[in-house]
C-alpha cells in the first residue's frame, strides 16, 4: 500500500519532489509505525463493516482499528464479535494490497485467542490487536494472550507475529502519585515485547473522563493541562531516541461537525488565499478542522507520530500534514549525510541553523517520515496537498 495512492501520476508528479514509497506488513516495525498515519477507528457492530473497510481503503485509509470496546454497547459485544469474524473472513479473499493494515481493539485478554480461533486461516489478514486500559500489571495478561493465540494458529500465521498497540488511558498513569512508577514499569513490560509493540496509543477521552473533563473545539488536548502534562511524561519515558523508545501516536480529535465556537479560527487566511483556496479554509473552519490542524502540529512538536481518527474526513488532513516539506527534507539530508563530527551549517534557504549533533535524531526521523509520506515539491504547500486529497 502507499499513502496518496489514489492520486493520478500527473498529480503526484506535480505535488511531490519525492513520492511516498510503498510499504506492507514486512516493511519493518520502525517504518510501519510511522506509516500508520491517521488510524481510523470503526465500531465493530457495523452491519456493513467489510464494505466500509474496503471503501475507506479505496479512499486512502492505510490503517484501521475495528473496535469491540468503548464503541460497542455492552449488550452488543457478542453480536459485534460475530460481525468482526465474518468481516475478516469475507475480506480474506481480497488481495492484501487492496486493504489497510487491520487491527482489532478488544475488551479483555480472553477475547484475543477466542477471536483468533474463530478466524481460522483468515487470521493471516489481521495485523494485530489494540490493547485498551493497558497497565504494567494488567498488560501482561494481554501480551500472554497474544503469545497463546500465535501458538494456537501458528500454521495459519506462517511465522507472522500479531502486533500490539497498547493504549495508555488508566488512572495509574494519570494520577501524579503513581505516574512515575507506573511509566517506569510500563517501559519495562513493553521493552520485553519490543518486537511485538508497533506503537503506543494515547486514550485522551478516557483520560479526560477520569476528571469529568471534555475539551471543546476551541481547545487542543494540550490545553487540558492534566492530560497535556501526562503526554509530556509519556514521551519522556517511552519515546526516547536512544534505542529504548517506541512510536507514540496522537490522541483523537472528537469534532467533525459544525461545533459552536467562542474564539477566532486558528487558520491564517494568507496561505489559502495565495493558493486560491479561500473556500477550502471556510469549510475547514466551519467544521472545527482548524482545531484538528493545530493539534496535529502540536502532536509533532511534542514528539507524537500519527493520530487516532474517528471520522473519515480527518484522515486526509492528518496524512497531508505528515508530508515532509522540501526545506525540511534537504535540511535532514544535509545533517544526516555529513561526515563532520559536530558543528553547524546554514540551511539551504539560509534562514535556519542546522546544528549537526543535536539535530541528527530529528533528521533521521524526518527522513523516515519522508519515505512513507513523501516530500512536497518546493512550491507545494499543505494547502495544495489538502485540496488535492479532499477533492477525491
Amino acid at each position: 500500500m502507499r499513502h496518496f495512492g489514489s492520486l493520478t501520476a500527473s498529480d503526484a508528479a506535480t505535488l511531490f519532489e519525492r513520492p511516498p514509497e510503498e510499504f506492507d506488513r514486512d516493511s519493518g516495525r520502525e517504518l510501519l509505525s510511522v506509516a500508520l498515519g491517521a488510524t481510523l477507528y470503526m465500531p465493530g457492530d457495523r452491519p456493513a463493516l467489510a464494505a466500509d473497510i474496503a471503501k475507506q481503503a479505496t479512499a486512502g485509509v492505510t490503517s484501521v482499528v475495528v473496535c469491540l470496546e468503548d464503541a460497542v454497547p455492552d449488550d452488543r459485544v457478542a453480536e459485534a464479535e460475530d460481525i468482526v469474524v465474518a468481516t475478516l473472513r469475507d475480506l480474506h479473499t481480497c488481495r492484501p494490497s487492496d486493504l489497510p493494515l487491520l487491527f482489532v481493539r478488544v475488551r479483555t485478554p480472553e477475547q484475543i485467542p477466542a477471536l483468533v480461533d474463530r478466524l481460522g486461516p483468515a487470521v493471516a489478514l489481521l495485523d494485530g490487536f489494540v490493547l485498551p486500559k493497558f497497565t504494567a500489571a494488567g498488560g501482561i495478561a494481554y501480551l500472554a494472550a497474544l503469545d497463546d493465540a500465535e501458538r494456537r494458529r501458528a500454521d495459519d500465521l506462517r511465522g507472522t507475529r500479531l502486533l500490539a498497540m497498547p493504549v495508555i488511558e488508566s488512572g495509574a498513569v494519570l494520577y501524579s502519585e503513581t505516574r512515575v512508577d507506573e511509566l517506569a514499569r510500563l517501559g519495562a513490560v513493553l521493552n520485553r515485547e519490543r518486537e511485538r509493540v508497533l506503537a503506543v496509543r494515547l486514550g485522551a477521552t478516557d483520560l479526560c473522563a477520569l476528571y469529568g473533563l471534555r475539551r471543546t473545539a476551541d481547545f487542543s488536548i494540550y490545553d487540558v493541562k492534566v492530560v497535556g502534562d501526562l503526554i509530556a511524561d509519556v514521551v519522556n519515558v517511552l519515546s526516547r531516541v536512544d534505542g529504548s523508545g517506541f512510536t507514540v501516536t496522537g490522541p483523537v480529535w472528537e469534532y467533525y461537525g459544525h461545533a459552536e465556537r467562542l474564539f477566532k479560527p486558528q487558520l491564517r487566511r494568507t496561505p489559502f488565499e495565495e493558493h486560491d483556496e479561500a473556500e477550502l479554509r471556510g469549510r475547514l473552519v466551519s467544521r472545527a478542522i482548524d482545531g484538528l490542524i493545530r493539534e496535529v502540529q502540536l502532536d509533532r512538536a511534542n514528539g507524537l507520530v500519527g493520530k487516532t481518527a474517528i471520522h473519515p474526513s480527518h484522515v486526509a488532513i492528518i496524512n497531508a500534514m505528515s508530508v515532509v516539506s522540501s526545506e525540511e527534507y534537504h535540511d535532514a539530508l544535509d545533517i544526516a549525510g555529513t561526515a563532520r563530527p559536530g558543528g553547524v551549517m546554514a540551511s539551504g534557504s539560509g534562514d535556519r541553523m542546522n546544528e549537526i549533533r543535536p539535530h541528527t535524531a530529528w533528521a533521521r526521523r524526518t527522513l523516515l517520515r519522508a519515505r512513507v509520506f513523501g516530500v512536497a515539491a518546493p512550491d507545494v504547500s499543505f494547502v495544495d496537498l489538502l485540496a488535492s486529497s479532499l477533492s477525491r
